[in-house]
């Protein structure tokens, strides 16, 4: 004989010569050398030594296990305590009813969608990261969704989870804050034939995303053209020097006429400018040799304009001192003034009459 001693939160099975007898709770038990007893940790889950449902013939053992089917394309969230446990995939799954509270939550992963009540850190965890996808969209975007290739739904910011399978998700995402476009080295020729190069910027933002994405290709570049063809509108309308002279109506005519195309692009435009005309080698030279010419021309009317009204003071000085002798006296006097500033010595040589001769050119006669 021998004895078999059960502890508690185990259980003990009877198998004689292979086939199952009977179900053994806590205790000690004595057995004649024909029985196999195989004991069980009521805390692990049941694997059976035999057919599962041979032992469940046994009511007792069908009251004590509790099975979990996962069926095809299911996996199942097994909690212990409210813990996530492990992941269950295709299969039976048998376990003993005792102190652990187990629960489980059975999704269907042939679908996209994720609608079983599962939280988003359950989601997140390791344990389903063969069975999740996500995608995130930051707050200044906005995205539309695609499952299988097909338009779906547009999504705002926010981190987005469906099941992991043969069906394929993605989605399209634009920038919703306002963007720059550069337009630069455009080569223009103007209605006299003359080459320029224009540096320009435009400032725009996405309004309608499926505009923007599902009803145009590429919308950025389409923006792009739209601009590029109408700055070559205006310049080619005008000559060198009209476009010199109306450089300043260039943004409003170009915002004019790509606002209709925007529209359609899903895009409005928000600003336009000019940031350089680079003019060929040649037409610069002469621009230059004009300047400078223009400014010698300016030079030289600023000359005859000085000289004219500085002969004309003269007259007009010439004049008032004929009339006035007074002042032609102290005219006389502001001239020595300025002669005697220069001057640091005098040497005076003459007869006796010097004295009565200065006196004669400094006093005025009655």
């Amino acid at each position: 004989m021998k004895n078999v001693r059960v502890n508690a939160y185990q259980v003990g099975l009877v198998f004689k010569r292979g086939v199952y007898q009977r179900l053994l709770k806590e205790g000690s038990y004595w057995f004649w050398g024909l029985e196999n007893i195989v004991l069980f940790d009521l805390t692990k889950p049941f694997i059976a030594p035999v057919e599962l449902n041979i032992l469940l013939q046994d009511a007792y053992i069908a009251e004590m296990l509790e099975i979990v089917i996962v069926g095809d394309n299911e996996i199942a969230l097994q909690y212990e305590d409210g813990l996530l446990k492990q992941v269950l995939t295709t299969g039976r799954y048998a376990y003993w009813k005792n102190a652990i509270q187990r629960t489980f939550v059975r999704a269907d992963i042939s679908k996209v969608e994720i609608t079983e009540p599962i939280e988003r850190s359950v989601l997140q965890n390791k344990l389903l990261a063969n069975y999740v996808r996500s995608l995130t969209v930051e707050g200044y975007e906005q995205a539309i969704l695609f499952v299988d290739g097909k338009y779906v739904q547009t999504i705002s910011g926010g981190v987005y989870y469906w099941w992991k399978n043969a069906i394929s998700v993605s989605i399209g995402k634009v920038d919703k804050r306002q963007a720059q476009l550069e337009i630069n080295g455009q080569e223009i020729i103007t209605r006299d034939k003359a080459t320029l190069r224009i540096n320009a910027w435009a400032q725009y933002k996405v309004i309608d995303i499926e505009k923007a994405l599902l009803q145009n290709k590429e919308y950025d570049k389409q923006l792009y053209i739209s601009f590029q063809l109408a700055l070559r509108e205006y310049i080619a309308g005008y000559g060198f020097d009209e476009l010199l002279e109306k450089k300043e109506s260039i943004a409003p005519f170009v915002l004019e006429r790509v606002k209709e195309n925007a529209i359609v692009l899903g895009v409005e435009v928000t600003g336009f400018g000019i940031r350089d005309i680079i003019l060929p080698g040649d037409i610069k030279e002469i621009m230059n040799h004009v300047l400078v010419a223009e400014k010698k021309a300016q030079a030289n009317t600023i000359m005859r304009r000085e000289e004219t009204a500085s002969t004309r003071s003269l007259l007009n000085t010439a004049k008032l001192m004929e009339e006035n002798k007074m002042l032609w006296k102290l005219k006389e006097m502001e001239y020595v003034e300025k002669i005697s500033e220069k001057i640091n010595n005098i040497s005076v040589n003459g007869n006796g009459a010097l004295i009565e001769q200065l006196k004669s050119i400094f006093i005025a006669k009655n």
